[in-house]
C-alpha cells in the first residue's frame, strides 16, 4: 500500500491549489468560495522516486454546526486517520487565526507525522517575519511555500519524503476502475457508500453534493477495484455556475480514467433524454457501460416491469 498525504485546513488557505500544483493537473475546483471541495479528493504522485497518495479535503471549520460544514469535517477526519503524513497549510498572510487554532488542535491529537505549510509567502526573505507566529501552533516541521508560485515546494516535499521513508507498508496494486455516472442525485455516492461500508461521500437529498470525483480501493471475491463516483452530469444548458462546468469536465475525465462505467438510473423517472447523452458519452470514449436502475424499491411494478426494463434498454 503507498503512504497516504492528506493536506488539511480552514477554507481558503489554498489547499487545493497546492493539491493541483503536487498532482500536476487541475484535479481539486479551485474557488474562492467557501466549501467548493467537500470530498475526499485522491490522486497518485510521487517525489524523487518515492509514489504516495494525495489527499484534499475541505477546509475546516470544526465548531460549525452547519450541515455541509458537518459533513466536511467527518470527512478530513477521515482522511486524517488514514494519513501517515499530514500537510497542515495556513495563510501566511493572514497570520495565525481562532480557526488555524483550532484545526491545529485536532491534528495534535492525531499523533501523526506534521508539516506545518505556512502558504501565500512569495519571498521568503522578505517576508520571514510572517512565518514566526505559526511555530506557536506546536509543529516540529514549518515549510515557507507559495503553492501558486511553487516556491519552496521542493524542500518541503523532502521533508514528507523524509517521513515516508520511514514507514513500511506492503505495495498495493490497482484494480480495475469503475466509473459511476448519472444524473446528480440518481444515488451514486449513497452506492459508493454501500459497497465501501463507509460515509466515502457527502450524502444528502442536496442534488450536486458531490462536486468532485473521487476514488476509492475495495476488494470483492478476491479482485481488486478502484471505484470512482463521479459529479453528477447535467443538462448544459444548466451548467450555469462555473462550479457545475469544472464537475461535469471532472466526471468526462472520470469516465475516460475508467476500464467500465455503471450508469446509476432513478427508478422513479425511467430512462430520460440526459440518461442518453450521459451513456453517449461512454460510448464515445467505448467504455463498457452497465446500466444500473436505482431506487427499485420504490418503483410501482407489474409482473411485467422488469421485461419491459430490459427490452426498453
Amino acid at each position: 500500500m503507498k503512504p497516504i498525504v492528506a493536506i488539511v485546513g480552514r477554507p481558503n488557505v489554498g489547499k487545493s491549489t497546492l493539491f493541483n500544483k503536487l498532482v500536476g493537473d487541475r484535479v481539486a475546483i479551485v474557488d474562492n468560495q467557501p466549501g467548493v471541495t467537500r470530498d475526499r479528493l485522491y490522486r497518485e504522485t510521487e517525489w524523487c522516486g518515492t509514489e504516495f497518495v494525495l489527499v484534499d479535503t475541505g477546509g475546516l471549520e470544526p465548531r460549525s454546526h452547519d450541515f455541509m460544514m458537518v459533513n466536511i469535517k467527518k470527512q478530513a477526519e477521515v482522511a486524517m486517520n488514514e494519513a501517515d503524513v499530514i500537510l497542515f497549510v495556513v495563510d501566511g498572510k493572514a497570520g495565525v487565526t481562532a480557526l488555524d487554532e483550532e484545526v491545529a488542535y485536532l491534528l495534535r491529537k492525531k499523533n501523526k507525522h506534521v508539516i506545518l505549510c505556512v502558504n501565500k509567502i512569495d519571498n521568503y526573505q522578505a517576508q520571514l517575519e510572517d512565518t514566526y507566529d505559526f511555530w506557536g501552533l506546536g509543529f516540529e516541521d514549518l515549510a515557507p511555500v507559495s503553492a501558486e508560485h511553487k516556491v519552496n515546494l521542493g524542500d518541503m516535499l523532502d521533508t514528507v519524503v523524509k517521513h515516508i521513508n520511514q514507514l513500511d507498508l506492503p505495495e498495493e496494486e490497482e484494480g480495475i476502475k469503475i466509473a459511476l455516472i448519472g444524473r446528480p442525485n440518481a444515488g451514486k455516492s449513497s452506492l459508493t457508500n454501500r459497497l465501501l461500508g463507509e460515509e466515502r461521500s457527502i450524502v444528502s437529498d442536496i442534488a450536486g453534493t458531490t462536486r468532485d470525483s473521487i476514488d476509492s480501493s475495495f476488494v470483492h471475491n478476491g479482485e481488486k477495484y478502484v471505484l470512482i463516483d463521479t459529479a453528477g452530469i447535467r443538462r448544459k444548458s444548466r451548467v450555469e455556475e462555473d462550479l457545475e462546468y469544472y464537475s461535469v469536465l471532472r466526471a468526462i475525465k472520470s469516465i475516460k480514467r475508467a476500464d467500465v462505467c455503471f450508469m446509476l438510473v432513478d427508478g422513479k423517472d425511467g430512462l430520460t433524454e440526459q440518461d442518453k447523452r450521459i451513456a453517449g458519452i461512454a460510448h464515445e470514449e467505448q467504455k463498457p457501460l452497465v446500466i444500473v436502475m436505482n431506487k427499485w424499491d420504490i418503483v410501482e411494478k407489474e409482473t411485467t416491469t422488469m421485461h419491459k426494463m430490459k427490452e426498453y434498454f
